[in-house]
């Protein structure tokens, strides 16, 4: 592991951490399960550009669901 992975996985796991906190605490279930995948998906990733291509698209899925109003009622 070089330093670019870990920054990479300290910064996608931070923004993972606040999508879940936040559908979590909201109720909404987009956000926080968006969120998890973006923790999980840093354990995955060999390297810091796929992990940020695998981050900038689940960020852009989960603006995307929202918009949407996938998941709510």
């Amino acid at each position: 592991m070089n330093m670019n992975t870990l920054w990479a996985s300290v910064l996608w796991g931070a923004v993972g951490s606040g999508f879940a906190l936040y559908g979590k605490k909201q109720g909404k279930p987009v956000p926080m399960v968006g969120g998890l995948a973006m923790i999980g998906s840093t354990y995955f990733c060999e390297t810091a550009l796929v992990m940020s291509i695998v981050g900038v698209a689940l960020t852009v899925g989960i603006w995307w669901a929202t918009q949407r109003g996938v998941g709510e009622e």
